[in-house]
């Protein structure tokens, strides 16, 4: 009994441990307070108060190296973006909503097998008020996956020739690609400048691949607003969060199940195949042609062109 109520009052990750059937790994987030309009009382209305939340996800463990890698693991980020997606969805009344809705969330990742929350209200007596959940991946309903899966954003790629990021209208499109709804992702080719040949397919494509990265690091110094990224959910996240990224292409393309079947120097194809994958809203190219065969909608702007609308 000593142990139960223990148990009650212990921390998710304490709940976790005790309740486990197989040997998973957890993440935790812990103490993370923000201020929300939330519950059914009057008083409530109106005025925000403190909100507490302890999320424990159970995962599976990584049977192959991490090598380091951000996209093989659950990311914490997903966690507080969750968190937040909910609290910005609509106002509630009752903590146990926001606590079904954080973990359905949740446990849409592939990693996540079962997932502990618990949210406490630090505003409204001597103590914290509050719920704590317990749910598993098994509990997801199919409605419920069908609904959270159609919110990902539909970004807007866009490819930059080399005469693009050298243009006077560079500031002017990046200010017009900001005011839009859709999120932006740059994608830029091999510099003009001379670069190291090897006549080794293998290799030659990775050297290409660094090229395209360096002529993206270019164009980040001459736009502090575009942010280089290299990795899955870091795109996810730059999605999320109003960023402009800029794609490095290595890590994804050569990481890929299924990889591009083009090559680094065709960049403006290798760009249609991150639009493809991402499901984009539009791929829009400025200062080249377009590759053929683009399942999503294209549109051509000459370099010379000042204004993208």
């Amino acid at each position: 009994m000593t142990n139960d109520i223990h148990l009650a009052f212990a921390h998710p990750s304490e709940r976790a441990a005790a309740t486990s059937v197989a040997p998973l790994d957890r993440i935790s987030l812990r103490e993370h307070i923000v201020d929300v309009e939330i519950g059914a009382f009057q008083a409530e209305r109106g005025t925000t108060q403190r909100i507490c939340f302890n999320v424990v996800v159970e995962v599976v463990p990584i049977a192959d190296p991490l090598a380091d890698d951000v996209d093989t693991i659950l990311s914490y980020d997903r966690i507080t973006e969750a968190i937040a997606h909910e609290l910005a969805a609509e106002r509630l009344n009752l903590l146990e909503t926001l606590a079904e809705r954080v973990a359905d969330r949740v446990l849409l990742e592939p990693q996540a097998q079962r997932v502990f929350v618990r949210i406490e209200k630090l505003d409204r007596g001597p103590g914290a008020l509050g719920v704590e959940i317990v749910r598993a991946r098994d509990d997801l309903k199919p409605e419920i996956v069908e609904a959270l899966s159609e919110a990902k954003p539909h970004p807007r790629v866009v490819y930059l020739s080399n005469e693009a990021i050298a243009s006077a209208h560079l500031t002017t499109w990046i200010d017009w690609l900001q005011q839009q709804e859709a999120p932006v992702i740059f994608c830029v080719g091999l510099p003009d400048t001379q670069r190291l040949t090897t006549g080794h397919a293998m290799t030659q494509r990775r050297i290409d691949l660094l090229s395209i990265e360096q002529n993206g690091w270019s164009l980040a110094a001459r736009d502090a607003r575009c942010v280089v990224v290299d990795t899955r959910t870091e795109i996810d996240w730059g999605m999320k969060n109003d960023q402009i990224s800029l794609w490095a292409p290595s890590k994804i393309v050569l990481d890929a199940v299924e990889g591009p079947k083009t090559q680094p120097r065709d960049a403006v194809a290798l760009a249609a195949w991150l639009a493809d994958t991402l499901d984009a809203e539009e791929f829009l190219v400025i200062g080249e042609n377009a590759p053929e065969h683009m399942r999503g909608p294209v549109r051509i702007v000459p370099a010379t062109r000042a204004a993208l609308d």
